[in-house]
């Protein structure tokens, strides 16, 4: 039995989806099992709970030899080690798989990265054998810029010309189900990317190509991306972290390309072509 968390989101609904298509036992714990049937299938069962509740956690994990592990907050460093300890106490967990963040394990990195290199400790102290996912910026992260972009054909953000190997989530997911299936992946640590390292102009370009309207990239200066993600609402802590991370964008330190997505898979990875023609309608 795998227990997958985070099992409603971009990746874990896909990680589910691979697993239970591949005739693997999975256990996917959702906050509001009414609100989650789209992932319910053959090979799934839902669980109720919540990683910010260990008692929750505890139940969910009774009889699961693999966890899959994800979580996002603010509160990631606090909760992650946690569950961690709840996997730890349970007996049965032979391998976690964790999704980390690309540069985790430069230290003291940025906030991004050094509230995930909490759980990688607490991973690796627990005595688990594990596997981290470190994945570059996601293809679907551009999603965010729908609006915009179906209204004024623009999106904005203080990137200058950085690039990124941005991947599609459909790729990370696939590592995901690989390594929980399959051996020889203990102890490893996996970068994954796209193919290829790409600026927010040129992704504009191949959305242009993939959605037949005109799409341009503005570059705008910190201070204005932080008010306006204020603005919509977005908390402080969380602002601050993605402009700093903008910050390592624009300074050219994000640009890696790996071929761990091809090591793990024998094959290579999707295209931003490929993910922009998949969600084309989405900005138009």
């Amino acid at each position: 039995m795998i227990l997958v968390t985070g099992a409603t989101g971009t990746i874990g609904s896909e990680v589910v989806r691979q697993l239970a298509a591949a005739g693997q036992k999975v256990r996917a714990l959702v906050r509001s099992p009414e609100k989650a049937e789209k992932i319910k299938g053959p090979n799934v069962e839902l669980a109720k709970g919540d990683l910010t509740q260990p008692e929750t956690v505890a139940a969910a994990l009774k009889g699961a030899d693999k966890l899959f592990l994800l979580f996002t907050g603010l509160d990631l460093p606090t909760v992650e080690p946690k569950v961690v300890a709840e996997a730890k106490k349970a007996g049965t967990v032979k391998h976690i798989v964790y999704l980390s963040v690309i540069g985790a394990e430069m230290e003291p990195g940025i906030a991004l990265g050094r509230g995930h290199r909490t759980t990688e400790k607490a991973i690796e102290a627990s005595g688990i054998p594990y596997t981290f996912l470190r994945p570059s910026g996601f293809m679907s992260n551009m999603l965010n810029n729908a609006g915009s972009i179906k209204g004024q054909g623009k999106f904005y953000g203080p990137y200058g010309d950085g690039k990124m190997g941005f991947i599609h989530p459909a790729d990370i997911a696939a590592v995901a189900a690989k390594v929980l299936t399959s051996s020889g992946h203990e102890g490893k640590s996996y970068t994954l990317t796209g193919a290829e390292a790409l600026s927010n102009a040129e992704q504009a370009k191949k959305l242009s190509a993939a959605t037949g309207k005109t799409v341009e990239f503005v570059d705008v200066p910190p201070e204005a991306a932080l008010d306006g993600m204020l603005k919509m609402g977005m908390p402080k802590g969380y602002a601050d972290m993605l402009i700093e991370l903008a910050g390592v964008v624009k300074a050219g330190y994000t640009a890696t390309v790996t071929g761990d997505v091809e090591k793990v898979l024998g094959r290579k990875p999707k295209s931003f072509d490929d993910w922009a023609k998949e969600n084309a309608a989405a900005f138009k």
